[in-house]
């Protein structure tokens, strides 16, 4: 026979458990089982990094590469951010004044952010879709039509400072080509200067990226596009797939969601990166800074002014954008196919 005060005991012991049980907090709870979870997490991978030691020791260059020249720059790029670094002296600690001066102080800042976002924001989405779309199109060509074809839409991407071709079409006398063909129209009676007007200086800029944009993600989507198993069109059609954009949205999209994601990432990057078309265009600086982007004057605190510890405060800003327009690119992906 059990004894009677231990069953009160146990009884009270129960009865304590669930009493603090109903004290703890939702919020305590959620973050007692994520701990769980990221431990459970952490020795599963642990174990499977045990087994398969021998694909990261193969690995381990790359990854002592990756880290050296990739994440320790960034690291270091936000340690340096809240620090005054000229160079010529040690870095001094100035907590969060440099991204107070940025955004409140310095307005060329904040108008290089709205002409990145602007850039971004139209040229990201037009370059993206174009460089698919292109892609599908020349996926339904022949072989040899479609290598020509790749060709002719990849070349001006790698064709180096081929964009300052622009500054002649859009040259800011009679002589430019379109200026002399609007006046031959009776359009205007005066050349426009297409670089130094702050009307036209960014849109002729947005024109030249776009014209730039069928890079590396346009090759992926065609390596993808011709990845994706036949078979699997022929399944569709038996399960009530009825025409090309219901195959695209069913089939082929969700067999390139790491073509596709990919290519965002190199659209985001090369889009928040501009830098190079607008500083040979349009000068450095250019007029009214109306071609001011985040990575120019980020070039300009950088290299010309040598103030290190601001220009990786503008490195690390134009870093959480990327990062966060990326998590949104990637909430969107998840949807294809569904």
């Amino acid at each position: 026979m059990a004894d009677p005060k231990i069953k009160i005991n146990i009884e009270e012991d129960k009865k304590g458990k669930k009493a603090r049980g109903a004290m703890a907090s939702p919020g305590d709870t959620y973050f007692q089982k994520y701990i769980t979870l990221r431990k459970h997490n952490l020795s599963t991978a642990w174990k499977k990094m045990k087994i398969s030691k021998g694909c990261y020791l193969f690995l381990a260059p790359y990854a002592i590469l990756f880290t050296v020249f990739f994440v320790f720059p960034v690291v270091a790029s936000i340690f340096f951010s809240f620090t005054y670094y000229n160079v010529l002296e040690p870095p001094r600690f100035i907590g969060l004044n440099n991204y107070i001066s940025l955004l409140l102080e310095d307005d060329i800042f904040l108008i290089g952010v709205k002409n990145t976002l602007i850039i971004a924001l139209i040229t990201g989405p037009l370059g993206y879709i174009m460089s698919f779309l292109f892609a599908w199109l020349i996926n339904e060509l022949p072989r040899w039509v479609r290598s020509v074809a790749v060709v002719v839409f990849y070349a001006p991407s790698i064709a180096g400072n081929c964009y300052v071709i622009f500054s002649v079409f859009f040259r800011g006398d009679a002589y430019g080509y379109v200026n002399a063909a609007l006046m031959n129209l009776g359009i205007i009676d005066n050349p426009i200067y297409w670089f130094t007007d702050p009307r036209y200086m960014l849109p002729i800029c947005m024109i030249v990226i776009l014209w730039m944009s069928l890079g590396t993600g346009f090759l992926s989507f065609v390596a993808g596009l011709q990845g994706v198993d036949s078979s699997q069109f022929e399944a569709g059609y038996m399960d009530g797939i009825k025409n090309r954009w219901q195959e695209l949205w069913y089939i082929t999209l969700p067999n390139m969601k790491p073509m596709l994601m990919f290519g965002a990432v190199m659209t985001i990057t090369t889009s928040f990166g501009v830098a190079d078309v607008t500083m040979q265009l349009c000068g450095f600086p250019s007029t009214d800074y109306a071609a001011r982007t985040i990575v120019a004057h980020l070039i300009d605190y950088g290299s010309q002014r040598f103030e290190m510890g601001y220009a990786c405060a503008i490195a690390t800003i134009l870093f959480l954008m990327m990062i966060l327009c990326n998590k949104a690119i990637q909430s969107l992906l998840r949807r294809v196919g569904t």
